[in-house]
């Protein structure tokens, strides 16, 4: 059931929907605190630049969610809401492409070369039609294929090979993301001060804070998974 949340006032300025500002925020939060931390470890590889720019970015789509999209809304109109999906959608794919690349000396070339393309014209293709529409359906669309299909797929793809704790822990980060969805779909809320896009903002702030460390996993050790691949390899016949 859907609930509304009940507007407040703060030294004279009207907030909208408190509640799920202060946890949209929260999201923002783990996520630029991921990007900070991130950003202290010296570039060494795409992989470690492409998550730090999806804690960035998902970081500023939520910001921008809560502020302009919930808390101070009525001073927007409708279509102020898309550069927070927009961002969000970027973020997504920041993410997929940097599972795509650490997958990559896992999987045949062409499967690699495929899903990279795939990456980018799925990110202009959805981004076109969500501007188009300004149908928020379609920003749950490319969530779900970026993170379902594709952080899903190459995780499995690494974990299964390698048994690695990073793509493991973004297992995790995924399913409460999932949890996320479901309850934000389903509406599920417990009350007007704490509705479902609340307890929705809270499973994405464990999400995040999953990928963050699954990203410290990865990025700590970016060679430990294709030498340990390489090493139960059978020895070629000479």
């Amino acid at each position: 059931m859907a609930f509304a949340q009940p507007s407040i006032e703060v030294f004279g300025i009207r907030l909208d929907e408190p509640v799920t500002t202060i946890t949209d925020l929260m999201v923002t939060a783990v996520c630029w605190y991921a990007f900070a931390r991130l950003s202290r470890i010296p570039v060494k590889n795409n992989v470690h630049l492409y998550l730090k720019y999806y804690f960035l970015s998902m970081g500023l789509a939520t910001a921008i969610g809560g502020l302009i999209g919930h808390g101070f809304f009525y001073l927007f109109s409708f279509p102020w809401k898309l550069p927070g999906w927009l961002t969000s959608m970027l973020s997504v794919a920041l993410l997929e492409r940097a599972v795509i690349l650490y997958a990559r000396k896992l999987i045949r070339p062409f499967l690699g070369n495929l899903f990279a393309w795939l990456n980018i014209i799925e990110l202009i293709t959805f981004v076109t039609i969500t501007f188009i529409t300004l149908d928020f359906f379609f920003v749950e669309v490319h969530a779900a294929y970026g993170l379902l299909v594709v952080t899903t797929g190459f995780s499995l793809i690494v974990y299964a090979k390698t048994r690695n704790k990073g793509s493991r822990t973004f297992l995790v980060a995924v399913a409460f993301s999932s949890v996320s969805a479901l309850t934000f779909m389903n509406e599920w809320g417990i009350g007007p001060w704490f509705n479902h896009f609340d307890i929705s903002h809270l499973f994405m702030t464990a999400s995040a804070w999953f990928f963050y460390r699954g990203s410290l996993l990865l990025i700590n050790d970016p060679l430990a998974m294709t030498e340990k691949f390489k090493s139960n390899r059978k020895p070629e016949s000479k």
